[in-house]
C-alpha cells in the first residue's frame, strides 16, 4: 500500500517540470549566481501579488523575521509579543535579533494570536507584535492593527503558512509595518530548498533589509552597518517566479479538498477547521481537534497503519521546549495547550488525489464508527 504524505513537494516539481527545468537552465546559463536580475524579478513579482511596494529576498523565513526586526531597530531590551502555538522559528528569529519574545495564548477558532490576550502583556519595553497566520487562516488583522497604532507598536506578518490567503479583500502581508515569507518546499509557494522574503511598503526599511542581508553593504566590500549574509538564491527566486504563477490554482485545490474534508467528516466527533467571514483560508494544512489527547494518538496510528501520514502541528508549545521553558515570560497559556493535546493535521496538498483522500475520508470513519 501507497503511503499518502502530509505534503508532497516534489509532486509540486513534476506538475511543471518542464517550466521549472527551464528556468533552472537559465540560472545556471548566468550570468549571475548571487542575487542578480532573477532575484530581483521576483522580488518584484511576489510584492506585487501581495500588494506591496517592495520586496527582499532572504536566506529563509526564520531570517526574514530576524532582519525585520533588525531594521526596524528592535533588539537587546526590547520586547516583542507573539504566540507560542506556532513553528519555534517565529520565537528564535527574535531571540536572534536580540529582543525578548512575550507569549500569547491564541483564539479558540482560528488557533492565531487572541488580541485580548496581547492586551495585559504590553509594557513600556513592548515595541511590536507578530501576528501568525496559522495553518493558513489570516489572524484578526482588524483589531490587532488597530491595537498596534493605538500603543505606538510596530505590527509584523508572519505569513509563512499563508501565502495567497484573504482577510477582507486583502491579501494578508499587506497590512503590517512589515511581513514575512517562507518559501519552504512544503509552503504553499515552495522552493526547492530553503527561501524567504520580507515585504513593506517603507522604502527606507525595505533599503535597510538589504542592506542587512548582506553585510550591510550598499556597494560591495563596504559595511555602513553590521549586516550578515542571508540572500536568497537565484535558483530559489526562478523556481519560485514559475510556481507564482500556479500559486491561485493549486490554492483552488487546496480549498476544493478542503471543503470535502469539511463536508464529508461532518459528522464524525472531530472539531474542523473554519474560515472566519471576509477571510479566505488557504489550508496549507487542514487541521481538525480531537477530543482528548488519548484519541489524537490512537487516531495518528489508526491512519498510519492504513497508510496515511497524518502529522502533529504542534506537539509541543514553544514555551513548553527545554531551550526556553521558563525563560520567556508569557500569559495564560489555556487554549494553546489545550491545542497541543487535541490538533491533528490530515493530508492536504494539491497533488492529493480524489482517491487518496477518498482512503483518509475511509480511514476516518472506519476509526470513528464503533465510538459515534
Amino acid at each position: 500500500m501507497d503511503l499518502i504524505p502530509i505534503a508532497d513537494p516534489r509532486a509540486a516539481y513534476l506538475a511543471h517540470r518542464s517550466e521549472l527545468d527551464a528556468a533552472i537552465r537559465s540560472v545556471l546559463e548566468g550570468p549571475a549566481y548571487i542575487l542578480g536580475e532573477q532575484v530581483e524579478r521576483f522580488e518584484e513579482a511576489f510584492a506585487a501579488y501581495v500588494g506591496v511596494a517592495h520586496g527582499v529576498g532572504v536566506n529563509n523565513g526564520t531570517d526574514a523575521i530576524h532582519l525585520a526586526l533588525r531594521a526596524l531597530g528592535i533588539g537587546a531590551g526590547d520586547e516583542v509579543i507573539t504566540v507560542s502555538q506556532t513553528a519555534v522559528a517565529t520565537v528564535a528569529a527574535i531571540r536572534m535579533s536580540g529582543a525578548d519574545p512575550v507569549l500569547a495564548d491564541v483564539d479558540a477558532l482560528t488557533c492565531t494570536l487572541d488580541p485580548e490576550a496581547v492586551l495585559p502583556l504590553i509594557t513600556p519595553r513592548t515595541k511590536a507584535v507578530i501576528a501568525v497566520h496559522l495553518y493558513g487562516h489570516p489572524a484578526d488583522l482588524s483589531r490587532l492593527s488597530a491595537l498596534c497604532e493605538a500603543r505606538d507598536l510596530r505590527l509584523i506578518e508572519d505569513c509563512a503558512q499563508a501565502h495567497g490567503a484573504l482577510h477582507g479583500d486583502r491579501m494578508v502581508g499587506s497590512f503590517g509595518d512589515v511581513s514575512t515569507f517562507s518559501f519552504y518546499p512544503t509552503k504553499n509557494l515552495g522552493a526547492i530548498g530553503d527561501a524567504g522574503m520580507v515585504l513593506t511598503k517603507d522604502a527606507e526599511l525595505a533599503l535597510k533589509v538589504r542592506r542587512l542581508r548582506q553585510y550591510g553593504w550598499d556597494t560591495p566590500q563596504y559595511s555602513l552597518v553590521e549586516g550578515w549574509n542571508s540572500r536568497l538564491d537565484p535558483l530559489q527566486a526562478a523556481i519560485l517566479a514559475v510556481k507564482l504563477r500556479h500559486l491561485e490554482e493549486s490554492n483552488d485545490r487546496r480549498r476544493a479538498l478542503a471543503a470535502r474534508y469539511l463536508a464529508e467528516l461532518a459528522d464524525l466527533p472531530v472539531q474542523l477547521p473554519l474560515a472566519k467571514a471576509r477571510m479566505r483560508h488557504v489550508y496549507h494544512l487542514f487541521v481538525v481537534r480531537t477530543a482528548d489527547l488519548a484519541t489524537r494518538e490512537a487516531l495518528l496510528a489508526h491512519l498510519l497503519a492504513a497508510g496515511i501520514r497524518a502529522a502533529v502541528h504542534y506537539p509541543t508549545p514553544v514555551h513548553l521546549q527545554p531551550a526556553y521553558r521558563g525563560v520567556l515570560r508569557t500569559g495564560p497559556m489555556a487554549v494553546t495547550e489545550q491545542l497541543a493535546g487535541t490538533v491533528l493535521s490530515l493530508p492536504l496538498h494539491p497533488a492529493l488525489t480524489d482517491e487518496q483522500q477518498d482512503r483518509v475520508i475511509n480511514a476516518m470513519r472506519t476509526f470513528f464508527r464503533p465510538r459515534s
